[in-house]
């Protein structure tokens, strides 16, 4: 297990809309700009091949807080983009840009405040499995969206929940709100109100 001092202060970022990496979860990327090419052949020769997630804030820059995965996976095709996987470690707090030569940025980053992302995975008492699957098959009917009713079933509550936030197709705002959530049980809370929040025909408003 590791400690949040045996990891990098400073990480690669890499910054894209909707896109939601969660620790122990997996992600997987379709890598062919020449910047982010770039990246992964920079981050291949490192020791902790770490990548960090972080979503566009607006025009405001970037959220503050992203998440970082291992490299774990990787392929390159004929016409030679990457395809990639990264395998969720800790969330991270944004510090300030480093000054470099790279054509993609860099930050220096804390990972003060989310010990447990580098822990065994979280266990939820709360969870109703009945009343969520009911609500998902709702939500993915309503989207006209399938999905692997009997690896849901059989998953873990962690892997259950974090892959239900990462999957599903909510907008960037949510997909913030869920990083954010500071346990198990905040983050399937959060999942359960934005689901029925698209049920009810969702609006303009956004999950604050």
């Amino acid at each position: 297990m590791q400690r949040p001092s045996e990891l990098s202060q400073t990480i690669p970022v890499f910054p894209l809309p909707g896109a939601l990496l969660l620790p122990r979860a997996k992600l997987p990327l379709h890598i062919f700009e020449p910047r982010y090419l770039q990246m992964v052949d920079d981050v291949l020769k490192t020791q902790d091949r770490l990548i960090g997630m972080v979503q566009p804030n607006g025009d405001r820059g970037l959220h503050s807080i992203g998440c970082a995965g291992r490299l774990t996976g990787f392929s390159e095709t004929e016409d030679g983009r990457y395809m990639i996987t990264l395998t969720g470690i800790s969330r991270f707090r944004m510090k300030d840009e480093v000054e470099g030569f790279t054509p993609y940025k860099r930050f220096n980053v804390s990972w003060d405040g989310f010990e447990g992302d580098l822990g065994h995975p979280e266990h939820d008492a709360g969870l109703d499995r009945e009343k969520l699957m009911d609500l998902l098959g709702r939500y993915l009917s309503a989207n006209d969206l399938s999905t692997d009713w009997d690896g849901i079933r059989e998953a873990e509550d962690e892997m259950l929940i974090n892959s239900l936030s990462m999957l599903c197709p909510f907008e960037p705002e949510d997909r913030q709100a869920l990083l954010e959530a500071p346990d198990l049980v905040t983050r399937r809370e959060t999942l359960v109100t934005l689901i029925e929040f698209a049920l009810r025909g969702g609006g303009d408003e956004r999950l604050q």
